[in-house]
C-alpha cells in the first residue's frame, strides 16, 4: 500500500476530521504541521487551486476537502466504515453531512464567541436553530451516535458543536444547550468526547483557547 501523507494545521477542526477517520480505521500516516502564515511548497504544490489544508496525499496523489477526504478514505480501506451500508441509511448520512457543510457548524458557534451586540444574538439566533433541527430529526432518543452504536462520518461531520460550544460556555458565559432543551445533543457530545481515538486526539487550539 502506497503511503499516505496528511497536511495540516492544529488550529484547524477540519484536519480533526481526517485524524480520526485515518486513527479509527487504523490507517498509518505521516503527518506535516504547515504554518499558515507561511504556506510551505509541499502545501502550495499539492494544492495550487485553493492553498489549503487539510490535503491528503495517498500515493503521491493529493485530494482535498476534510469530507472529500473522508468518502475517499472509505472507499481505499473499507474496513471500520463511516457510513452505513444501507442504500436508504446511507442517504440519509449523506443529508446530514450535507447540512452540516452547508450550515458551516464551526464557523456558525464561532460567531458567537467573536461577534457583541446585534451580531451575536443573530449568531445565537441561527445556532439555536441549526441544533433544534439537529435534535429533533437527526438524533434518534436511543442513539448513542447518529448512525447508532458506533462514530459515524456524520459524527465526524457535526464535531464542532462538541468543541465550540464548550468555548462558548466557558469564555463567552452563554449556555446554549441546556440538558431540558437539548438532552439528545448532550448526551451525544458526551459520548463523543469518550470515544478512545476522540480523547486521545483531542482539538487542541479548544485547550489553547481555554487556558
Amino acid at each position: 500500500m502506497s503511503k499516505v501523507k496528511l497536511v495540516g494545521s492544529w488550529v484547524s477542526v477540519y484536519i480533526y476530521r481526517v485524524i480520526w477517520a485515518l486513527k479509527l480505521k487504523g490507517v498509518a500516516f505521516e503527518y506535516f504541521e504547515e504554518d499558515l502564515s507561511n504556506r510551505s511548497p509541499l502545501l502550495l504544490y499539492s494544492n495550487p487551486v485553493h492553498k489549503k489544508i487539510p490535503i491528503l496525499i495517498h500515493g503521491e496523489k493529493p485530494i482535498y476537502e476534510s469530507m472529500i477526504i473522508l468518502e475517499y478514505l472509505e472507499d481505499v480501506w473499507p474496513y471500520y466504515p463511516l457510513l452505513p451500508n444501507d442504500p436508504y441509511d446511507k442517504a440519509t448520512a449523506r443529508f446530514w453531512i450535507k447540512f452540516a457543510e452547508d450550515k458551516q457548524i464551526p464557523t456558525t458557534v464561532w460567531l458567537i464567541y467573536r461577534t457583541r451586540g446585534k451580531e451575536q444574538k443573530k449568531a445565537v439566533k441561527e445556532s439555536l436553530e441549526m441544533l433544534q433541527t439537529i435534535e429533533e430529526h437527526a438524533l434518534g432518543d436511543e442513539n448513542k451516535f447518529f448512525g447508532g452504536d458506533k462514530i459515524n462520518m456524520v459524527d465526524i461531520a457535526v464535531c464542532g458543536i462538541a468543541y465550540w460550544l464548550g468555548i462558548i460556555d466557558d469564555v463567552a458565559g452563554m449556555k446554549l444547550v441546556e440538558p431540558h432543551i437539548f438532552p439528545c445533543l448532550n448526551q451525544w457530545i458526551e459520548n463523543f468526547k469518550q470515544v478512545p481515538v476522540i480523547k486521545e486526539n483531542p482539538f487542541i487550539v479548544i485547550q489553547h483557547l481555554l487556558t
